[in-house]
């Protein structure tokens, strides 16, 4: 196959990290003969300092042109001022490409569990994946400032709930058969809406499927408490992003969950859940698995080669099998393993 990957390193630890899914993407084309062509462009904070743009013409175009688009990360505190913001890039971006919901799968890996905090039997069991809404609600309303106040408008359309609710639905089909849709329907419109929505799709689309909804605070705590009773959840924008970061401490770290955003095609854009992670950029200590999980994401469901990410999975198993620790998931004594040595080890697997 031959195919085409726009490469958005970003800021932080995004270049080493996905640096490292890249190399892997190189071993994958090698060892199953496919012919990756990865053009590499500028976005977020790196575009802002180069352009004064964090979404330059020259990326938008690279990413229309591309079969899928993989970003490491964006943002930090340098660009925290009165100026472009990196992440309005991102937004740009997925607005640009019509990408309207994002996955994220969570399935704590067993060897791993000692790096939660969540006790071991809690985890038993645990393997879902969140659908977050990617276009619509809080993020994308009208904002306003003063003085001494503020306002951010939150705005829900049918379609909007619609299209994400269908792709939910699809993916639990091939799962276990539940949905929950996580709203705050006791207090506000847009979740009553989303709610009467939800409930109309679901039962006459996907009358096998069994749908519950829970308000998002209770599903805050249902994710501590009891997450292996969960399939696939969908939701909100907002609700999406705090829920899923919450999620990421059942794997034991963000570094160790992927992420792709899609629209209508199979054309996405694949990134790790965690941020660009000034503190420790360049210092090799950032943990790659969710960056190259996430291409194995792109691999699955942009490229339809799914024994290529099997192959990704399998053997980031087997090093967290065989002990293999970055610092984020390290226990007390443990010797952790630089971002690269981990990259190297997961391309040597690959390759066979």
């Amino acid at each position: 196959m031959k195919a085409t990957i726009a490469y958005l390193p970003g800021d932080g630890i995004g270049p080493e990290v996905g640096g490292m899914a890249m190399a892997i993407l190189d071993a994958v084309a090698a060892r199953f003969g496919h012919e990756f062509h990865i053009n590499e462009c500028l976005v977020g904070g790196a575009a802002i300092d180069a352009t004064g743009d964090p979404l330059p013409p020259q990326t938008r175009s690279t990413c229309e042109a591309a079969d899928a688009i993989f970003l490491g990360a964006v943002g930090g505190p340098k660009w925290d001022g009165d100026g472009p913001r990196p992440e309005s890039g991102l937004l740009a971006l997925r607005k640009l490409l019509g990408l309207y919901a994002n996955i994220r799968p969570v399935r704590p890996h067993p060897r791993a569990a000692a790096a939660s905090p969540i006790k071991p039997e809690i985890l038993k069991g645990v393997d879902m994946v969140v659908v977050r809404e990617l276009t619509g609600g809080i993020y994308f309303g009208k904002k306003s400032r003063e003085t001494d106040s503020a306002t951010d408008v939150c705005t829900y359309t049918r379609t909007e709930i619609e299209r994400v609710v269908r792709r939910a639905g699809k993916l639990a089909q091939g799962r276990r058969g539940k949905i929950t849709s996580v709203d705050k329907a006791n207090v506000l419109e847009t979740s009553r809406l989303w709610r009467e929505v939800t409930t109309r799709v679901i039962t006459e689309e996907f009358p096998a499927l069994e749908l519950e909804h829970i308000l998002v605070d209770a599903a805050a705590m249902y994710l501590l408490s009891r997450p292996a009773e969960f399939d696939v959840i969908v939701t909100e924008n907002m609700f999406g992003d705090i829920l899923t970061d919450e999620a990421s401490m059942l794997a034991g770290s963000m570094g160790l969950l992927p992420s792709a955003s899609l629209g209508d095609g199979p054309r996405g854009l694949y990134e790790p859940i965690h941020g660009s992670a000034p503190d420790i950029a360049g210092k090799s200590l950032a943990n790659p698995m969710a960056s190259i999980l996430s291409g194995a994401m792109l691999l699955r469901l942009s490229l339809g080669l799914n024994t290529e990410a099997e192959a990704i999975e399998n053997s980031i198993d087997s090093i967290l099998s065989e002990g293999y620790r970055t610092d984020d998931i390290a226990s007390n004594g443990e010797r952790p393993l630089t971002t690269s040595q981990v990259g190297d080890m997961i391309a040597g697997l690959v390759m066979g």
